[in-house]
């Protein structure tokens, strides 16, 4: 704890978002560059706390107190090493997790929290610029080969834990490049592609291969999979998305945010000139107030949206925490994304009841009630309020109500995976399926949930798989899989 009063001497600072009327004319990240001598002041605010709650706080276990007090000294090399020894990837982290490590901060009980998102995001981004995160390959190989099936953070993350340990990873990946939601699910403006790129390079020179167009299932087979691999790990995500099944769903123009978003990626990447789905010109309704709906709504605006509207189904939270949700809980309290500071209009405790289309079956507009939540034989209830019943004109409906576990399909059938009544893949305290030598991790097992808990995941499960293949491991294993969601 380089100045123990730190925390006294400066206030919490973030880096500034780029002027709105600048950051919607592209795609590029909307943080401005924070000077090292704020960052050094920011971590000097740790107060090195005899039990650090953040380290609990995080799912990886990332030493924090450490590495703030390491970027405070002015050592960054070593900053470097101290937050990789957790988290195979802080740059998408401290981009993109909503950091439960800075609700749990201790100096949050009475005070605005230690900035430890903005700290982690700079020392990686550092280490790259300084040519200090290189690849780290293996000391000599096991002979044992896995199969990795997806190429998410979870997937990643076993993949070069298990490629470090000496075992030829290969990962399957059903799209043409790899990242999986972190690719074609965040939108530029919260996380730039190059990212992803560096580290996969990084991975590639490690020994880790990559296949892209590979739907397991359908271009491989499970049981072609086995045959060449001593261990399989499934790590496909929760991409089933939620529907709304409420009249007029059949119309034109009602899309599921998965259908919206990657078609922007892909203009980035080049692909395509212009989205197939565009808001340019329309009235946008996303229905989902959640992180995907921020990203549609940030999406919608830089494509020249005429009006979006945001619809959350829950009651607007709290501008701070209620006595009912203390520290060091996770805060459920009203939040403001960069999204949201763009535009748009956000709507809270409505229902949407019905689609309304013109007559060339294309949506034209929706009709909503008002609700008020309840909770009645333990189950959450949302009574419509009368006379509150309103109708909005949109041309272009975006559902973004989140995801009901993997998509059913060959993959799951030829692998016998069982799902729970969640809908997620069951697997065992060893992360193993009913079929010993198949794994299964992150958001597949989980059910949807944070980013750095699917890393965490699936270091975890390198660990089990490389137990299983060699009757012991080095590799770390942050958490189980009995380990309850932090959201």
């Amino acid at each position: 704890m380089a100045d123990p009063r730190g925390f006294i001497k400066h206030q919490r600072e973030l880096p500034r978002r780029r002027p709105v009327e600048l950051r919607l004319r592209d795609w590029h990240e909307v943080y401005e560059p924070f000077p090292e001598p704020s960052l050094r002041a920011q971590a000097s605010r740790c107060m090195d706390c005899g039990i650090p709650f953040c380290n609990n706080g995080c799912p990886l276990g990332n030493l924090i107190p450490d590495w703030n007090d390491l970027v405070h000294q002015g050592a960054w090399r070593e900053a470097v090493d101290r937050l990789h020894a957790t988290n195979n990837f802080p740059e998408f982290t401290g981009r993109l997790c909503p950091a439960p490590c800075e609700a749990a901060c201790v100096l949050g009980i009475h005070e605005p929290a230690v900035t430890i998102k903005q700290i982690e995001v700079s020392i990686v981004d550092r280490g790259w610029s300084e040519g200090w995160i290189v690849p780290i390959p293996a000391r000599e190989s096991t002979g044992k080969s896995v199969a990795v099936v997806g190429s998410g953070p979870a997937g990643l993350a076993a993949a070069q834990q298990l490629t470090r340990a000496g075992h030829d990873v290969v990962v399957h990946e059903r799209a043409d490049r790899i990242g999986g939601l972190l690719r074609y699910g965040i939108p530029e403006f919260k996380m730039e592609k190059h990212h992803i790129d560096r580290r996969i390079e990084q991975m590639r020179a490690e020994g880790t291969t990559f296949v892209v167009n590979s739907t397991v299932g359908v271009d491989v087979s499970a049981d072609e999979l086995r045959a060449s691999h001593d261990a399989i790990v499934l790590a496909c995500g929760a991409t089933q998305p939620r529907d709304l099944s409420i009249p007029g769903r059949d119309l034109d123009g009602i899309h599921q945010a998965m259908e919206y978003l990657p078609q922007s990626n892909r203009v980035q990447e080049g692909d395509i000139e212009s989205p197939v789905i565009s808001a340019a010109g329309l009235d946008v309704v996303i229905i989902g107030g959640g992180d995907t709906g921020a990203d549609c709504l940030g999406t919608a605006l830089r494509q020249g949206a005429r009006s979006v509207h945001q619809f959350e189904i829950m009651p607007r939270p709290a501008d701070s925490r209620l006595p009912s949700n203390p520290w060091p809980t996770w805060p459920m309290i009203h939040r403001v994304s960069s999204a949201h500071e763009e535009g748009g209009h956000r709507e809270f405790a409505i229902n949407t009841v019905e689609f309304i289309g013109d007559p060339t079956g294309r949506v034209a507009s929706l009709r909503t009630v008002k609700v008020v939540q309840s909770i009645r034989d333990g189950r959450m209830i949302f009574d419509p309020v009368p006379g509150t019943e309103r109708t909005f004109p949109s041309q272009l409906v975006l559902l973004a109500l989140g995801f009901t576990g993997p998509e059913h399909g060959p993959l799951l059938s030829q692998f016998g995976i069982e799902l729970s009544e969640r809908g997620s893949a069951n697997r065992g305290e060893t992360w193993a399926t009913a079929a010993e030598d198949v794994f299964v991790c992150g958001d597949m097992g989980r059910g949807q949930s944070l980013i750095v808990w699917a890393i965490a995941e699936g270091r975890s499960a390198a660990a089990a798989v490389d137990r299983y293949l060699m009757s012991q491991t080095s590799l770390p294993a942050p958490i189980t899989p009995s380990a309850a969601p932090l959201n």
